[in-house]
């Protein structure tokens, strides 16, 4: 049995350990692979490990040795899942493991909305306050979240673990859930001082926010986005922010990433951007490995675990 990492270097790179996966069979791990490098680095590999590669169907297909796919990451879709199933080869991934950091994230944003606490110390390290003539100063409003109303998009595990956050700064938490329908999301669109989403993509979800929903915001209102690039219509949300008719936004992911070709969020009035990077923290990253491990010695063993497809 021989196991292939597409692309390692985002899960592990250089500070966690491949040796317990290499304790299950011969493991190759590369740090990237392009699109053109896929078929001859994964041919006559029984296991493949990816986490953003694309593995089509066309691809799969070509796969003869190819029995197990392990996604490191929550999302799969860069996977062929049906082309697989009917292959009968599992496809699994890795839950749960990116809560609390994800969770952790959102509040930095929040927080760095709210108290500008980077642009303040800049300022500071560029001389403004050795000018200024009072013994303290603001370049920016600063709002203090206890009593304001967070409205959270989505109601799973990362939602909840925000939400404890949150009440902590003595926030009120409001929720719009699947279930909840239309009153439900109007009710948090209109009442809300801060949106944050932590919903999946779907049919139904994407670009959720928009001009329509952006106009039933408060102008005081502060959105946050750490969950997919493309619940947001990124064009509407930079027009209602250079337009001054929403305070502030914070996104970690884009629709578009990298955003090789820029994105309207970048340039956008008091719109900060961060490099998908919420579930990056070593303890997260820690427990992905352990988990993508166990899934392949799992299915070493004839029971394989979180199995999406």
């Amino acid at each position: 049995m021989r196991i292939v990492v597409l692309d390692g270097a985002t899960l592990n790179p250089g500070d966690l350990s491949w040796a317990d996966l290499s304790r299950i069979a011969p493991c190759e791990v590369h740090d990237r692979t392009a699109p053109e490098d896929v078929l001859p680095r994964a041919r006559g590999a029984e296991i493949v490990l990816t986490n953003k590669t694309v593995l089509s169907g066309e691809t799969i297909a070509q796969l003869d040795a190819l029995r197990y796919i392990g996604v490191l990451a929550t999302g799969f879709n860069v996977v062929d899942a049906k082309a697989a199933r009917a292959r009968n080869i599992p496809v699994t991934n890795v839950p749960a493991y990116g809560t609390m950091s994800v969770a952790q994230h959102t509040v930095a944003l929040l927080l760095e909305l709210t108290n500008q606490v980077g642009r303040h110390a800049a300022s500071v390290r560029a001389g403004n306050w050795a000018r200024c003539p009072d013994f303290c100063f603001a370049e920016t409003p600063l709002v203090e979240l206890d009593g304001r109303t967070l409205g959270l998009i989505g109601s799973g595990r990362i939602a909840q673990a925000v939400a404890g956050l949150a009440r902590a700064l003595g926030m009120k938490v409001i929720f719009a859930t699947r279930t909840g329908g239309k009153d439900e999301l109007d009710r948090v669109l209109g009442e809300s001082d801060v949106i944050s989403l932590h919903c999946p993509l779907t049919a139904e979800t994407r670009e959720l926010i928009n001009a329509s929903t952006l106009a039933r915001m408060k102008p005081t209102a502060f959105l946050i986005n750490t969950s997919r690039g493309p619940l947001v219509a990124e064009h509407d949300l930079a027009a209602a922010l250079n337009a001054g008719r929403l305070a502030g936004a914070a996104v970690d992911v884009l629709s578009t990433e990298p955003p090789v070709n820029g994105s309207p969020l970048i340039a956008a009035r008091n719109c900060l951007v961060t490099p998908h990077h919420a579930w990056a923290t070593q303890a997260a990253r820690g427990r992905l490995m352990k988990i993508a491990v166990e899934n392949v010695r799992r299915f070493a063993e004839g029971a394989p675990q979180n199995v999406v497809n």
